[in-house]
């Protein structure tokens, strides 16, 4: 009897790299194990079903649960394990010295689904009294602008989400308009397509590639400009970019 083949999505743990480097053979299984960074497995299994089994966001898959298909059926196997305490900073000169300290202030992480946030919002609740709606969540990416939520959430309009990379482009127009600028330019990675479609929404066009710009793995930017600022399909992109930050605070 033929082997049944499996693709599984997982990182390099010490815990199962006897399956990577082939130690280990699953019974009855021609395993295809394909190590990449956790994120990637997540975003890959959650979006487009790329692999027979994967390792999941615990958050993520509960969340699946409520859509109507229900795509995911979970094993009891744990690849990951991890104190969360040990997850979290803050800022030295924010004045905070116990956990009570956060109540109304302002919290970072990459995505609010998120397992690691899903559990230390929960500590910070059930042990140290700071309730998940009292503090706003600021999320976006942590090396680049433009992360977007795995999975579309669906949260209670008293959690309050503010998305980085849209206040940070509200500001930077406000100030440009303020010092008279006339165009703004950035750049941004050829494989950042998040942070280009973002960067499109409100207005910037590709102008251009820089050859080798960044210098960690010499990969091209690409070149992206705004029209004239003071130009009314700008500032219609404006007012657009401040009424979303406004009225969707817990999309």
């Amino acid at each position: 009897m033929s082997k049944l083949r499996i693709t599984l999505g997982c990182w390099n743990y010490d815990r199962t790299r006897a399956l990577a480097d082939g130690r280990i053979q699953p019974e009855g299984i021609d395993l295809n194990y394909i190590n990449m960074p956790v994120e990637e497995t997540f975003f890959r299994m959650l979006r487009y079903r790329e692999f027979e089994a994967a390792e999941m966001s615990l958050s993520s898959y509960t969340v699946s649960l409520f859509s109507k298909d229900k795509p995911f059926i979970a094993i009891p196997v744990f690849p990951s394990r991890f104190f969360r305490h040990s997850s979290i900073y803050i800022n030295a000169a924010s004045g905070i010295r116990e956990p009570r300290d956060l109540v109304g202030k302002r919290v970072g992480n990459p995505e609010y689904q998120m397992t690691a946030p899903a559990w230390i919002r929960g500590i910070l609740s059930d042990e140290h009294g700071v309730p998940v709606t009292s503090v706003t969540y600021f999320t976006g990416g942590e090396e680049e602008p433009g992360r977007p939520e795995k999975i579309k959430l669906d949260l209670p309009r008293d959690i309050h989400i503010e998305r980085i990379g849209e206040r940070m482009l509200q500001r930077l127009f406000e100030i440009a308009e303020t010092m008279g600028a006339q165009w703004l330019t950035l750049e941004v990675r050829v494989s950042n397509i998040a942070a280009q479609r973002l960067y499109q929404k409100y207005g910037f066009r590709q102008a251009g590639v820089r050859r080798r710009y960044y210098s960690d793995n010499n990969e091209d930017a690409l070149i992206m400009w705004t029209e004239r600022i003071r130009d009314r399909g700008v500032r219609d992109l404006l007012t657009k970019l401040r009424r979303a930050l406004e009225e969707e605070p817990s999309r």
